[in-house]
C-alpha cells in the first residue's frame, strides 16, 4: 500500500507517494532540501539549475556508495574464499593428525602422551 506525505523542500511543498514507510519519506525529502539549500547557498544560480546541480551531487554520491559496497562485497568473498582454504588445509591437517597417531599405535607405541 502506497503512503503519501507530505515534505518542503526548497519553501515548496511536495506531496510524495512511494511505498516505503512516512518516515523515511520525509528523511529523503529532508536530505534533498538540505542539499538544495547547499548547492543554492554556495553558488548564484536559480531554483531549476540548483535542483541539476543538486541531482548531480546526489547521483555522485550514490555512484561512490555503489562502489564501496562493490569493493567490500568483492574483500568479504575474498576473506571467504581464504576461510574456505583454510577450514580444508584444517581438515586435511586433522586427517594427517589422525593418520600418524594410527601408525604410531600399530607400532605397538600405545596412545600419544598428552
Amino acid at each position: 500500500m502506497a503512503n503519501r506525505v507530505s515534505v518542503t523542500i526548497c519553501s515548496q511543498d511536495y506531496t510524495l507517494v512511494a511505498e516505503e514507510t512516512a518516515t523515511y519519506m520525509q528523511k529523503v525529502g529532508s536530505y534533498v532540501d538540505q542539499k538544495m539549500a547547499e548547492v543554492l547557498n554556495g553558488s548564484k544560480v536559480g531554483r531549476t539549475d540548483a535542483a541539476v546541480l543538486t541531482a548531480v551531487n546526489i547521483t555522485d554520491e550514490l555512484f561512490k556508495a555503489q562502489a564501496a559496497s562493490e569493493a567490500l562485497r568483492s574483500q568479504i568473498k575474498q576473506y571467504l574464499d581464504e576461510a574456505g582454504k583454510a577450514q580444508a588445509e584444517a581438515s586435511e591437517l586433522r586427517r594427517e593428525v589422525f593418520r600418524l597417531q594410527q601408525k604410531l599405535e600399530g607400532r605397538g607405541g600405545g596412545s600419544p602422551r598428552r
